[in-house]
């Protein structure tokens, strides 16, 4: 072996060990949910998020790319001296990112997990290639943020969706056209044309990869780190004002060409929001060349080599890259040991609800509700169980009223186990069920007997299309989550308690998961109304009486 190939390999070899043991810990030992996305792989997940339209994240190849194009422009533009090999914070970055997934798997979060790959990631470049390519690499790795799904978009998504409806529809009357905006939908008072803004096309699958390129647009020309973050936030009023342009531009060519007209707009728009997001982004960017060019970004005029050896200078056993390397390997076993832990940690046999004598499901919903409700049986389909972990417990019944066998409620019950995938943000339910989420409120329902024990809700209002003519039939949903000491009404407050739970007493707490849904066309006021009217009649048979936060029984 050359000279130049042993000094190579003293610093790749202990980088490229370190980097097996994240792999095969994040390849076996990576994702603690089995829920949607049945592995124990990390690399899976993500990438399984990327081909997955739902997940709203296909520009993650992009990103990717881009990101694996900078790492090696970074690192060409780095001087390669002087280069200290820096294995302390090598080591640090390492065994933060081993810390931070065992947090990540603790609280069944694999998104934190992915932070902490990135994290781990960067400590094997500082291994390898010394302060310079940490320098080169710290960048890239952070751009790869915006690959990571990040579902509390969605709620963002309706905001921007309805700003946007509301501009569009300011700018359609300016012009002289008569648009009737009911919610999200737009129509001519005549009827010749009728759209649904969805989600789609509120600009949030967008606004992450927009968000990115922006970014990168700023990154790539200016070295003031103020300057690339406003580039960063002009990317979010752009994304607006392109989405506005989109919507407006469907409603002028249905108007004056018809309903066909509009839909083929709508279709081939979504190009013309990244042409005018990142045209105005780029033409800021030479506003501030023009006005400001000491800010602009030079690029070196001789590439250095992608990479140089690191300084061995430094004395001591971090000297040794070795070294670095059997550390790493010994915390990642411990952390291996500590995701297993956390896979048999007890499932708390105590929950919020009444169970069956098996201890997995609620207790059936009483078949009648006084005088005038009678409750038909529900059943669990076979694809929710399929996707739902095996120990997902349930409990429904479609409650119709016998005076008026067209006032129907549903109810249903869905108990977690130990994975917290068994329940999820209805929001993703409805809207995959075909309905448009219209607005939320909060609301209270009381517990019979129990004034103290009142129940916090989050009601949403529904929309679907119905029947050949299109008619929008409205609905009310409402829910909450109960465990065996709480009861809160939206999905983020169960999501904290339980990861809170299961780091500070060392248990997966069940949570059932109450969901009523009832026809609206009445009005919302009728439709509480027979809400609350079944809840008062099953409550105390399904759930347990909570009082200041707290089981009657008592907390922990």
């Amino acid at each position: 072996m050359t000279r130049s190939l042993q000094a190579r390999w003293t610093d790749f070899g202990p980088a490229l060990a370190c980097a097996l043991a994240g792999f095969v810990l994040g390849q076996f030992f990576g994702n603690a949910t089995r829920g949607y996305i049945p592995t124990d792989s990390l690399f899976y997940w993500w990438g399984f998020q990327w081909v997955n339209p739902s997940s709203e994240t296909e520009h993650g190849w992009l990103i990717l790319g881009l990101s694996l194009w900078l790492f090696w422009r970074n690192a060409r533009a780095e001087p390669a001296a002087p280069n200290p090999a820096d294995r302390g914070r090598a080591l640090a970055a390492m065994t933060a990112g081993l810390a931070l997934h065992g947090l990540g798997y603790a609280v069944q979060q694999t998104r934190i997990s992915i932070l902490a790959a990135l994290v781990f990631m960067w400590g094997v470049a500082v291994l390898a290639g010394g302060r310079r390519w940490g320098r080169a690499g710290a960048f890239p790795l952070a751009f790869m943020v915006f690959a990571i799904p990040v579902n509390v978009l969605d709620t963002a998504g309706f905001w921007l969706r309805m700003w946007v409806i509301e501009a569009s529809h300011l700018l359609a009357g300016l012009a002289g056209i008569g648009v009737v905006r009911n919610g999200t939908q737009l129509f001519s008072p005549d009827g010749t044309y009728q759209y649904d803004v969805a989600a789609a096309c509120s600009g949030v699958r967008s606004l992450m990869a927009l968000t990115a390129l922006s970014l990168l647009l700023g990154y790539l020309n200016f070295k003031s780190w103020w300057l690339r973050g406003l580039i960063l936030l002009l990317s979010f009023p752009f994304t607006y004002l392109g989405n506005v342009v989109r919507i407006s531009a469907v409603i002028f060519a249905a108007e004056w060409f018809g309903q066909d007209a509009g839909t083929l707009v709508h279709d081939w728009a979504g190009f013309l929001v990244f042409v005018i997001v990142l045209g105005l982004v780029m033409l800021v960017v030479g506003l501030l060349h023009r006005w400001w060019p000491r800010t602009a970004l030079i690029e070196p005029e001789t590439a250095a080599p992608f990479w140089s050896p690191p300084d061995r200078s430094r004395a001591g056993w971090l000297s040794k890259p070795a070294a670095v390397a059997v550390a790493v390997w010994v915390l990642a076993a411990g952390t291996v040991g500590a995701t297993r832990h956390f896979d048999q940690l007890p499932v708390r046999s105590d929950t919020g609800v009444y169970l069956t004598a098996d201890g997995i499901n609620p207790v059936p919903l009483p078949p009648f509700v006084g005088v005038d409700w009678i409750g038909r049986q529900s059943a669990v389909t076979a694809i929710e169980r399929e996707i739902l972990p095996p120990d997902t417990g349930y409990s429904r019944r479609n409650y119709v009223a016998l005076h008026q066998p067209g006032r129907q409620v549903f109810l249903s019950i869905v108990l977690s186990g130990r994975d917290r995938t068994s329940i999820h943000r209805p929001e993703m339910c409805v809207t995959g069920q075909g309905w448009t989420i219209k607005g939320s409120f909060a609301h209270r329902f009381d517990y019979p007997g129990h004034p103290e024990a009142g129940l916090p809700v989050t009601v949403l209002r529904l929309e679907q299309e119905v029947g050949r003519d299109g008619r929008m039939v409205p609905s009310l949903l409402a829910y909450w989550f109960v465990s065996s000491n709480r009861v809160v009404a939206t999905h983020v407050e169960r999501m904290l308690l339980g990861a809170w739970d299961r780091l500070r007493y060392g248990r997966a707490d069940r949570w059932a998961y109450v969901l009523l849904q009832t026809d609206a066309r009445d009005g919302e006021a009728a439709a509480l109304a027979r809400m609350r009217e079944i809840v008062d009649g099953t409550i105390a048979h399904f759930q347990k009486p909570q009082s200041g936060g707290l089981t009657e029984a008592g907390a922990d």
